[in-house]
């Protein structure tokens, strides 16, 4: 009997095995809690490794003093009792340094963040070797080695949040116990995994989130639904509290627009939990579910189902109506663009493949290339432009990155690299018989007799024979270009339009002189040429109409 009883006195004082062969943890002698932490005093003569194995083992950790409402803290749980307890301060460096707060200590949480400390005046010199902080009954800090045990030591918890202790009542009789193993009556606020406990009601309740996510709260598990009695606490209801007599069943009700929540106690909306796909709307103490703009609502009630927009209004769109989730989507057939939601027709030049610019046709939706000046549309693919000049002489294109020039095709630059100067094709023989330069090109003529054939080549027209038939095919003799003009007719420039004018004129007027002396010469009778003598010595020559003659002495030359 005496082996059974001692494991049990060792389990209930803290000091027995764990489930699983460990320890269990120490109970605290005393312990206080705030909002977020809490904090335990334990006493016991231990070192500093194993008093951060006790707070570890409880879920928490040696204690961290920032401010001086920790201090505080301390200074209830110490009560003017003696003894050195050991902090959550560790030096990670050979040595201390004094000229900082922390004297280059770190907390056990692994920072040296803090905006106190309160250092025993005596211990400002610099030491060495494995040292931590204990703290005395007047609240000083004072360094010692970590492997000599202090008198105890003070825990630190953290937590989320918290349940504030229940209200008093008279004649009742709460007690607290907190996940940590602190039991006691005076608790500011209790962590999460508390205990309230009143014998005279038989009721246990814990501090344990709400079933509608509304936090913290006291709720109880055994029965899990409906109130405690009313005078404690409002019965744990969120609304009101309702118990006809002391012995009488409590009950939870809610104001208006809220339903009771599944636990009995609390207060939530008639949405929460609705099976609604899109809005829920309160309506009294139920619920009506809505959709969004073009869907409505399903046969249960509940799921929304799109609205076909298109078949619904005919005449929606102003060409073609698309219908999408939820909405719809007005086009355009093709040829057509959407311009400020109407369908305006696509300009013929819009997205045409045009090398330089695009010219409307008026009649018609069609549209025709053309060329910037010294380009020329290019025979062989309309859309594109080829440079082009109708003069000796024209600019050459000359690209300033590169800084090389082009010309047309039957121009050369000149010395300077700047100008284009028409190649005279004729000096190269090109033609077999006659050939007339143009500006950038050439024609071939063929003398009489002859045919041009292939452009550039001479045949000889066949003699017709006897018998009305000639041997071999010959056709007109024509002049052919060898190039084939620009499909495009440049404007020329209206000074060039009066010299050629003026040329026109002049060899008009150089012509019809002409032909005047030709016929002059024509219509005048011959002449004849008489020689008059009127001594031997002198002779007169004279022309007359008829006749031609000369008398010297009687005689007739």
């Amino acid at each position: 009997m005496r082996r059974l009883l001692l494991p049990l006195l060792l389990l209930l004082l803290g000091l027995g095995p764990g489930p699983e062969g460990q320890p269990q943890p120490l109970l605290p002698s005393g312990a206080q809690c705030l909002e977020h932490d809490c904090f335990g005093i334990f006493w016991g003569s231990r070192p500093f490794a194993e008093a951060s194995a006790e707070c570890e083992r409880g879920g928490g950790h040696l204690m961290t003093v920032r401010s001086t409402v920790a201090e505080d803290a301390i200074a209830l749980l110490v009560q003017n009792r003696g003894g050195r307890l050991w902090l959550g301060l560790r030096l990670p460096q050979p040595c201390t340094d004094p000229a900082q707060r922390l004297r280059g200590f770190q907390w056990v949480t692994g920072d040296g963040r803090t905006d106190y400390a309160n250092w025993e005046p005596s211990t400002g010199r610099r030491r060495c070797g494995d040292r931590c902080v204990t703290v005395s009954r007047e609240l000083r800090w004072e360094e010692q080695k970590c492997e000599e045990p202090a008198d105890g030591f003070l825990c630190e918890y953290n937590y989320g949040g918290s349940c504030p202790r229940l209200p008093p009542v008279e004649g009742l009789l709460v007690t607290y116990t907190t996940p940590f193993g602190a039991l006691g009556g005076d608790f500011l606020a209790l962590p999460p995994g508390s205990f309230a406990r009143i014998p005279s009601m038989g009721l246990e309740l814990r501090c344990a989130e709400g079933g509608d996510g509304g936090g913290l709260r006291w709720s109880r598990d055994s029965p899990p639904g409906g109130a405690w009695p009313c005078r404690l606490a409002n019965g744990g209801c969120e609304g009101t509290c309702e118990q006809e007599e002391e012995g009488g069943q409590p009950r939870c009700s809610c104001p208006d627009g809220k339903v009771l929540a599944p636990d009995g106690r609390g207060c939530g909306s008639p949405c929460a939990g609705a099976p609604c796909q899109h809005h829920c709307v309160v309506a009294g103490t139920g619920f009506i579910c809505m959709c969004e703009a073009g869907y409505s609502l399903a046969a249960d009630g509940s799921s929304c189902e799109d609205v076909d927009d298109c078949a619904l209004e005919p005449a929606l769109c102003e060409q073609l109506c698309v219908n999408t989730e939820g909405a719809f989507e007005c086009r355009c057939h093709p040829g057509y663009e959407m311009l400020e939601g109407r369908c305006r027709p696509v300009p013929p030049c819009y997205g045409a493949p045009c090398e330089q610019h695009c010219e409307e046709v008026p009649e018609g939706s069609g549209y025709l290339c053309g060329c910037f000046p010294g380009y020329a549309v290019d025979p062989r693919d309309p859309s594109r432009c080829l440079l082009h000049c109708n003069s000796s002489q024209c600019p050459a294109q000359c690209d300033p990155v590169t800084l090389s020039c082009e010309c047309p095709n039957g121009f050369v630059l000149d010395e300077d690299q700047r100008v284009c100067v028409d190649l005279d094709e004729c000096d190269m023989n090109y033609c077999p018989q006659n050939c007339t330069n143009h500006p950038g090109g050439y024609q071939c003529h063929c003398q009489d007799g002859y045919y041009l054939h292939n452009q550039n080549h001479c045949i000889e027209i066949p003699l017709i024979g006897e018998d009305g038939e000639s041997s071999g095919d010959f056709g007109p003799q024509s002049p052919v270009p060898t190039r084939t003009p620009p499909t495009k007719v440049e404007h020329l420039h209206p000074g060039v339009l009066v010299g050629i004018t003026l040329g026109a004129l002049c060899t008009a007027l150089a012509l019809l002189a002409l032909g005047y002396c030709l016929a002059k010469r024509c219509c005048r009778p011959p002449a004849t040429m008489d020689y008059k003598c009127s001594s031997p010595h002198e002779k007169e020559m004279g022309l007359h109409p008829v006749t031609s003659s000369c008398a010297t002495s009687g005689q007739k030359l």
